[in-house]
């Protein structure tokens, strides 16, 4: 990273150094363009030279932890944590500059959340991370918006999608998509054999009316009498939507509300955004949409994270995270791992622009 910034500092230097030179005005056209690019360097090159000018000071600093008055080192040791600290924050803020935006992180998601591997066990996981979720949005003051909901008679979810409103929500989940593994003794289990079941997420940024445009002549629209667990909440008229983008083949239902129009508007929603994932996954040359190579197969073998009550953990995979608070992360503390994913691939962007 610093090699990056000495880099862009140097050509700040010499985008400073043409500023100067009075032959430029002659020509208006390059003057804007050295004028503009010196601006946007600006951006990186002023907290760069604040860090290093932090770096210089606790390095002096550190020279005089030898003095022999204890209370100037117990004052310099004080110093010299709070420059650290202050270091610590500015080099966050200049790896975020160097990270290449991505234009979907201001977006609202659609979340989904599906019972994989493990029968009525991985159901009522389901229902234990949508809470995880729903807590994690109520602590950022979101907004979440059930979209569609299959529930099973003892309080486990086949399927549940939301949508999900607030600042930077998917900046926030855009890393929680793909296979989470619990591993936990079951209430039916007589012999307290430990099971491991899963559960797929996709996080997909929320599609608007301007990102696509949809000819109603590729939606065939199904209705159907909705359903519920145990024949319970069973609706007798047919306000349940079931829509097929014919050109892709992509199938959305819809059944959480009495009024077909609104389960017409709640379903195309979810169409809208999935259609835009695929959009960009076709464009990116990639094999499939991105929900399904969010969440593969849902196969044991596959996973990001593993929720193991026994040991009361938590390890994420991808970043060899584990962190020993299981309860508090199923309360909606998800902060630590958020954060910690974060910097991971925000440090992996930012060696991609590098190299």
């Amino acid at each position: 990273m610093l090699d990056k910034l000495k880099g862009l500092e140097a050509r700040y230097q010499e985008l400073s150094g043409l500023l100067a030179q009075p032959d430029l005005f002659k020509d208006p056209s390059k003057y804007k363009d050295v004028a503009k690019e010196h601006s946007a360097l600006e951006e990186y090159v002023i907290p760069y030279k604040k860090f290093e000018k932090l770096l210089s000071e606790i390095e002096e600093h550190e020279a005089m932890l030898n003095d022999p008055d204890p209370d100037v080192r117990a004052f310099v040791e004080e110093e010299i944590r709070k420059l650290k600290n202050q270091k610590d924050d500015l080099k966050q803020k200049l790896e975020e500059l160097l990270t290449p935006k991505d234009p979907d992180d201001q977006r609202n998601i659609i979340l989904e959340i599906r019972a994989g591997t493990g029968g009525e066990e991985a159901a009522l996981f389901a229902s234990v991370l949508f809470r995880m979720y729903s807590r994690y949005a109520e602590s950022n003051r979101w907004a979440v918006e059930i979209l569609s909901m299959n529930e099973t008679g003892i309080g486990g979810l086949k399927e549940v999608i939301a949508e999900i409103k607030g600042k930077d929500v998917f900046s926030r989940l855009k890393y929680e998509s793909g296979v989470h593994r619990v591993q936990r003794v079951p209430a039916t289990e007589a012999g307290g054999r430990i099971h491991t079941s899963t559960v797929t997420v996709a996080v997909l940024p929320e599609a608007e009316d301007v990102d696509l445009d949809i000819d109603p002549k590729d939606l065939k629209i199904d209705t159907f009498r909705s359903s519920g667990p145990g024949g319970q909440h069973v609706n007798k008229t047919e306000s349940a939507i079931r829509i097929t983008h014919l050109p892709s083949g992509l199938v959305v239902s819809c059944q959480d509300e009495k009024s077909q129009h609104k389960n017409k508007a709640k379903a195309l929603k979810v169409l809208r955004s999935r259609l835009l994932q695929k959009l960009k996954d076709d464009q990116q040359k990639e094999i499939a949409s991105e929900r399904r190579s969010q969440v593969g197969t849902g196969d044991r073998s596959e996973r990001i994270r593993t929720y193991n009550y026994p040991q009361t953990r938590v390890s994420d995979h991808r970043i060899n995270l584990t962190l020993h608070r299981l309860p508090a992360i199923l309360e909606g503390e998800l902060d630590e791992l958020i954060e910690a994913l974060a910097a991971y691939f925000r440090a992996e962007e930012i060696g991609k622009t590098i190299s």
